[in-house]
């Protein structure tokens, strides 16, 4: 029996199991050995001379992926909001390559991919999907881009970015596990763990652990422990755009939001745009500002005043140590103090080390050893 037919068994037996107490090791157990196969058999491919996926530079300071299916739109919108000019066609598989454009929003430069149209079985290789998703796992950002007829592409979309490793808008499930000598497994966790200690075994023995120490913060159900014992998952954020709103109806407008809510997809939170009448870009790119977390600082550099034309990029949480690291050069190992004018200081030009937290439109200098 192949790895494809061993997958397909044990993926037949977790759904036939229901789900109870008394069943919960077992389907721990079978989910952790489901896991181990799928990395196996994507290594089995990977090796065989097939592709490795679509080498795209990155540039910039951001990067977001464009995914949806075929003929959606994400070429016109790309083109509408780029320097990009992709091919655009009014049938399927008409971008067959990864089209990268520079949006200059705020002062940052915000590279979005435009990659090929996903269809249903991308991340078991069909279409070439596992190329594009190697793509879509190195951005910052995932735009699903949905035509306003076909709401339910989402579905399909976020079930084969899963199946790919990829988890949208939840944070990394706290599991860390550490290897010893002897002893056998011993769980550490919190009194609102709901798992049984003997399935966290069962999935850590599946994984090859026999004497381990494991540490779970929080309450993960039995796919995050997966997730947290596998370690090579990739979170990101996530958002919608709705596309083609000029083609509908405005009392289908209510049918929509119906659709989008039924995902647990907040309508207020989608963005309903016109790739082809380039409406509502605006506030399409307000949304990619705000899921980026991206904060500007202005230089003030000596001699020369202070630099509101180009900011320098960092991401929101970020601290002088950050800023020094992105500048380059020798500032790192020459760096005296710095000094903050602006939302994170006390008071202009506030003396700070390396720890200081930096927000957005901070003015900094940097006072360094000659």
């Amino acid at each position: 029996m192949g790895l494809e037919e061993e997958i397909e068994e044990i993926e037949e037996e977790i759904a036939n199991t229901p789900y109870n107490k008394s069943t919960e090791g077992h389907i721990g157990r079978l989910k952790a050995k489901l896991a181990e196969k799928k990395e196996k058999l994507e290594t089995q491919q990977s090796g065989s001379g097939g592709p490795g996926g679509y080498a795209v530079e990155q540039h910039g300071d951001a990067t977001v992926a464009l995914v949806g299916f075929p003929s959606v739109g994400k070429s016109t919108l790309i083109n509408a909001l780029t320097n990009a000019d992709s091919e655009v066609g009014s049938y399927e598989f008409t971008t067959l390559d990864v089209n990268p454009g520079m949006l200059d929003y705020k002062g940052a430069d915000i590279q979005i991919l435009d990659v090929p149209g996903l269809i249903e079985g991308a991340a078991g290789g069909r279409g070439g999907g596992k190329e594009v998703l190697s793509v879509v796992r190195s951005a910052d950002l995932v735009v699903f881009v949905l035509s306003a007829f076909e709401i339910e592409q989402y579905d399909r979309l976020s079930e084969e970015l899963y199946n790919t490793k990829i988890r949208l808008d939840e944070e990394p499930p706290v599991v860390r596990v550490t290897r010893k000598g002897q002893g056998g497994i011993d769980v550490n966790a919190g009194k609102d763990l709901s798992l049984d200690e003997d399935t966290i075994k069962q999935v850590l023995r599946e994984r090859g652990f026999v004497n381990a120490d494991v540490a779970i913060r929080g309450d993960p159900d039995i796919d995050r422990l997966v997730d947290g014992v596998m370690d090579n998952r990739v979170y990101l954020p996530s958002m919608v755009a709705v596309n083609k709103v000029d083609l509908i109806e405005p009392d289908y407008a209510e049918t929509v939001k119906a659709e989008l809510a039924e995902r647990d997809i907040d309508p207020e939170e989608a963005v309903f745009i016109s790739a082809e009448k380039e409406k509502g870009l605006d506030a399409f790119k307000e949304r990619l500002w705000e899921e980026l977390d991206l904060i500007r600082i202005y230089m003030d550099k000596p001699g020369r005043g202070v630099d509101y034309e180009e900011p320098l990029m960092l991401r929101e949480g970020s601290t002088v140590d950050d800023a020094l690291h992105k500048l380059g050069g020798s500032f790192e190992e020459r760096f005296r103090f710095a000094r903050v004018s602006g939302p994170s200081a006390k008071h202009d030009e506030q003396q700070v080390g390396r720890d200081h937290e930096l927000r957005d439109e901070d003015v900094l200098r940097i006072v360094a050893r000659k």
